[in-house]
């Protein structure tokens, strides 16, 4: 049984290990408890799908007994990496980031536990970072080269580019991995885009603790054409989604990420993927499966019974509705909210404002966003709510 999930937590969601596999194969049979860590800054006010997939991975070191830590960016949030940026990060406040990591710790306990006979520790990495004088700095810059960091691709790009590249940014792999020195963990967890700024916190464990440090990277949620899930697309799920949004949102993704969405989004066991993988080869309808992705993540993030309520709107709302997929409801003067609420469409009167504040409701008759006169002045029409839920209103 062990064996097995030391087999899965080496394959499962991997792109690669660092030093290699049979390295971190051999300390995880080895019986000693290991000390890893999962590193986010807090660069938004949710978690969402991109941290799933290394805090599952992070969860699977934790049921075979090993100490694991999440880590909050709190100093280096302020920095900004500058992984895949094509130009320097608007720079942090001590109070914005603060802001956005406040729901950080309920949002990951979620997937990693925190309470329990081997509960996760929670750190703050302003704890060694904000208290680094000018000399602690230069002497820790003298455990890089300036042609480890300048081969990075991005930064050759933006060289390439004539666009500047300042030296916060160019330290800023510096103070990460300088996290792994001060927590002296054995390992680290990462998706596969924040592989360089993990190798650096190796390379400084070698160096200054002479200590042999393993990296694990996780593959990247993409999309279609392999571009990462992005908020800008609009296909992105956070955690602060409604189970609703959640639900619709996954429902919205092409079917080629169906697999991939199992793999790496969810805890169900990897046998089962593979029949999964089968049936949509000999043309099983992919929708069904897309269903099961939604509520299995959706479970995770939300509860199962929320994931249940999530489904049965999702399917009161396109499968049992006309075949232009928009649910038709009647309203009574001044009370469109009550009935919208009482179909499943939203999940509250609160949750409909917010969606009003945020853009999200649009007439598509007249293709314009509708603002909250839709409350008290509602005409009929074909409405859109969210990027999921089509209505038609009738008086």
């Amino acid at each position: 049984m062990k064996d097995a999930a030391i087999k899965e937590l080496l394959t499962r969601g991997v792109e690669r290990i660092y030093p290699s596999t049979e390295f971190l194969e051999s300390r995880l049979k080895s019986g000693k408890s290991l000390t890893l860590y999962l590193g986010i800054d807090p660069t938004g006010p949710t978690l969402h799908v991109g941290h799933m997939i290394p805090l599952l991975k992070l969860r699977q070191f934790q049921d075979l007994g090993h100490k694991v830590i999440l880590l909050i960016g709190d100093f280096t949030g302020m920095i900004g990496d500058p992984t895949d940026k094509s130009a320097a990060r608007k720079r942090l406040t001590r109070e914005e980031v603060l802001e956005n990591a406040k729901l950080y710790k309920t949002q990951a306990g979620k997937i990693i536990g925190f309470d329990g006979k081997n509960p996760a520790e929670l750190r703050y990495n302003s704890e060694w970072l904000g208290k680094l004088s000018f000399a602690d700095g230069l002497e820790l810059c003298a455990h890089m080269s300036h042609a480890q960091v300048i081969k990075r691709d991005m930064f050759q790009k933006r060289i390439a580019e004539g666009k500047d590249l300042y030296m916060h940014e160019f330290l800023y792999p510096l103070m990460q991995g300088y996290d792994s020195v001060v927590m002296d963990v054995d390992g680290e967890v990462g998706g596969n885009d924040q592989t360089f700024n993990m190798l650096v916190g190796r390379d400084l464990m070698k160096k200054m603790k002479n200590h042999e440090k393993f990296v694990v990277a996780t593959k990247l949620l993409t999309d279609s054409v392999g571009a990462k899930m992005g908020k800008t697309e609009g296909n992105m799920v956070a955690f602060s989604d409604t189970s609703t949004d959640c639900f619709g949102k996954v429902m919205s993704w092409p079917d080629s990420m169906i697999l991939a969405g199992f793999e790496l989004c969810t805890r169900i066991p990897m046998s089962d993927i593979k029949t999964i993988k089968v049936s949509l080869e000999d043309g099983e309808n992919p929708k069904n499966f897309k269903q099961q992705l939604a509520e299995e993540i959706t479970a995770l993030i939300h509860g199962g019974s929320e994931a249940i309520k999530a489904r049965d709107r999702f399917e009161a709302t396109f499968t049992k509705s006309e075949p232009s997929e928009f649910l038709e409801i009647e309203f009574a003067a001044k009370a469109v909210a009550e009935v919208l609420v009482k179909k499943g469409i939203v999940e509250s009167k609160s949750d409909l404002r917010r969606l009003i504040k945020e853009g999200a409701l649009t007439n598509l008759d007249t293709n314009q966003k509708v603002g909250e006169e839709f409350l008290t002045n509602t005409q009929a029409g074909r409405y859109r709510i969210g990027k999921h839920r089509f209505v038609r209103i009738t008086e």
